[in-house]
């Protein structure tokens, strides 16, 4: 690593005959990096000298410093035949095997060298950079050290260290070693105070270990330290990352805007390139996806098939729900390039997307076969693993409303999945209730098992059937329980459940002793759109055993706010009619409308890491008209409050209050407090 630093021409210019061929001129090239220009004057000389060893070592020099390592190595090889016992020749010969990446004959070699002449500082230093090259990074240090002792403060060779520290580092790194690697930056950076390549080495591992803090922290160091523009962009590149990962769109565009308008300044286009990127994927993050379009349309008119811009348009497609032209983009970059990290695993995110579970999860483990022990493969191929691994979920709830009633139930649910498509389904549901003034008492039980298959990626069913067995007051019965669904995505951004269920009214003990049996079927439908805005609509007809039929319509016009944490304010609507009114059995009126406000903020436990909490707040108020009475005031709140303790166990509470009318009683207030806890118990 690094071998073109390694100074050998105190050894190459000690003789009077040197300077008698008038090769002055030469050496003063190769020292200032002139290789193309020395590689010229070295070949004239050898034509009128072509057996002068100094100027054939200079000429092979040049050759390889210039790029054309393959020659260099052969001038070099004629050098060793000639001059077998030189040790200088030797060094030379072993720098080529450097150039030409033959890290293993170089090893070999160096380890005779060094054996020759154990206080060689070109020979200690190039076997250093040698196992540097093959990532022996520990035997490395030691050489390099060995290097140092003979040439205190050498420059060449405290490049060398710190070249030795960061791919030491990012060797850790890759093992998920992460204590290890930061160890090891720290130490570069003692060595190197500020340096650009130890920081953002730094920086990027505080974000692989999600350390958003830390890597803010580091990457200002690096902005208020840079030497040169290229660092400043890239600090604030950086900084721009972490503002997106910490939820901050509007700064991350911002902060990228800034190095964005900086692009003018330079000229290195690897750096040009970051910095667009970034501006780009700030614009999309922000959803300013027409702006975002156009500045990737014009780089695509200049640049058609490069992979960095085809998979900056395949996220655009990602972010607006066009997955099926965003795999098309991937699939172009894979043909272009079949181990592109970018294209594998953008293609089995959008595959996943698409419901293809199958195939994402090939094309992940695909990923990991070019990139060994890949975080982000990892832990998409983990998260699928826990959604498709069988769980529990159980939780215990306590009900009481101002009519006297209690109640208390148990509910389990597992599920069971014998592959990406198909699971088993299981629930058992214990409840009790009493009203306290009555004393009336009813106990319910119900068993219900299913499946659930995904008969395409856009279309899956659910099917439970099952029993529930009463004892009331008045009444003991058993009757038939059963939930039928297909839930459809028809197209991008919409959704669609259409089904039938039947099931018991069993609010309270007076509705259980009567057993009153509901045939439900119902729609739901939702449409969001990438400007914020959804609908949502839910119709049920209900026809009861007692000859009595229900129309509901609930319909649900909400924006969202923010994306993480989750808010959304919105406009929610009912109407219910019954054929039949029957007050003084259940709420059944002719008409009832209630409209309400409502705010909503979600963190969603399936998107909350392990050892964070997570949480849920909805809060409305409205109006609510039955019959053609006057208007009533509605209020309603729900929370949640949990905690990941890992990817596979979490908990929490949660809690209702409501006074909007119910199918019992208009005018009541009705709570619920409770406990949940769900655990994926089983393997993939």
């Amino acid at each position: 690593m690094h071998s073109k630093y390694i100074v050998l021409f105190s050894f190459l210019f000690t003789s009077i005959f040197c300077f008698s061929q008038n090769m002055k001129d030469g050496f003063s090239l190769l020292e200032n990096g002139k290789y193309q220009e020395a590689e010229t004057f070295f070949k004239t000389i050898l034509q009128d000298y072509p057996t002068n060893k100094t100027a054939r070592l200079c000429y092979g020099r040049a050759v390889g410093l210039h790029g054309n390592s393959a020659e260099a190595k052969k001038i070099f090889t004629k050098l060793v035949n000639d001059f077998p016992n030189d040790f200088e020749v030797q060094l030379n010969y072993g720098e080529s095997l450097l150039w030409n990446r033959e890290f293993n004959l170089a090893k070999a070699y160096y380890q005779k060298l060094v054996a020759k002449n154990a206080t060689s500082f070109p020979a200690l230093l190039g076997f250093a950079n040698t196992l540097s090259n093959l990532q022996e990074y520990d035997e490395a240090l030691v050489y390099v050290h060995k290097a140092l002792e003979v040439s205190p403060g050498n420059p060449n060779a405290l490049t060398s260290k710190k070249y030795i520290y960061l791919g030491n580092a990012y060797q850790k790194q890759q093992k998920q070693e992460y204590v290890a690697a930061e160890t090891l930056l720290k130490k570069c950076l003692s060595l190197f105070a500020n340096d650009t390549n130890a920081l953002l080495n730094l920086a990027n591992l505080y974000l692989i270990k999600s350390e958003f803090e830390n890597a803010e922290t580091t990457y200002k160091t690096l902005f208020e330290n840079a030497e040169t523009e290229i660092a400043t962009i890239a600090a604030l590149n950086g900084l721009a990352l972490v503002s997106h990962l910490k939820g901050k769109e509007k700064q991350a565009l911002n902060t990228s805007k800034k190095s964005y308008d900086r692009l003018n300044t330079i000229s290195n286009s690897s750096i040009k390139q970051q910095t667009t990127e970034r501006y780009i994927q700030a614009l999309i993050w922000n959803k300013k996806y027409t702006k975002a379009k156009h500045l990737i349309d014009e780089i695509i008119k200049k640049q058609p098939n490069k992979n960095w811009i085809l998979a900056l348009r395949a996220t655009l497609h990602v972010y607006k729900s066009n997955f099926k032209k965003s795999l098309a983009d991937y699939d172009q970059i894979l043909a272009n390039d079949s181990t592109s990290f970018d294209g594998n695993l953008g293609k089995a995110n959008v595959l996943k997307a698409l419901g293809r579970y199958d195939d994402a999860i090939a094309t992940a483990e695909k990923t990991l076969t070019f990139y060994d022990n890949q975080k982000d493969a990892m832990t998409f191929l983990k998260e699928l693993d826990t959604k498709f691994s069988p769980f529990y979920d159980g939780k215990a709830s306590y009900t009481f409303d101002n009519g006297d009633n209690e109640a208390f139930s148990v509910q389990n649910t597992v599920e069971f999945p014998f592959s990406t498509r198909l699971k088993l389904l299981g629930n058992y549901k214990y409840r009790t209730t009493n009203n306290t003034i009555t004393n009336n008492k009813a106990t319910s039980h119900a068993l219900s098992a299913g499946l659930e298959y995904q008969l395409l990626p856009t279309i899956t069913f659910k099917g439970t059937f099952g029993l529930t067995a009463a004892t009331a007051e008045t009444n003991d019965f058993t009757q038939l329980l059963a939930d039928v669904s297909l839930h459809i995505k028809p197209f991008k951004l919409q959704t669609l459940d259409i089904g039938y269920k039947r099931e018991i009214q069993s609010f309270n003990a007076d509705l259980l002793d009567r057993e009153i049996a509901q045939n439900n079927f119902y729609a739901n439908y939702n449409v969001s759109t990438n400007f914020n805005l959804g609908w949502f609509t839910q119709y049920y007809y209900t026809t009861q055993n007692d000859g009595n039929s229900r129309n509901l319509l609930f319909t649900s016009l909400y924006y969202n706010i923010l994306s993480k944490p989750s808010l959304k304010v919105g406009l929610n609507y009912q109407y219910i009619t019954f054929e039949n009114q029957v007050p003084s059995i259940y709420f059944s009126p002719k008409k009832f409308n209630a409209g309400e406000v409502f705010l909503n903020l979600i963190k969603d436990e399936n998107v909350t890491k392990p050892t964070e909490w997570f949480y849920e707040l909805t809060a409305a108020t409205g109006l609510q008209y039955i019959e053609d009475n006057e208007s009533q005031s509605t209020y309603r709140f729900q929370g949640k409050l949990g905690y990941k303790f890992s990817d596979r166990c979490l908990a929490n509470i949660f809690g209702t209050r409501s006074n909007i009318a119910s199918a019992t009683a208009a005018g009541f207030t009705f709570t619920e407090v409770g406990v949940r806890v769900k655990w994926v118990f089983g393997e993939k």
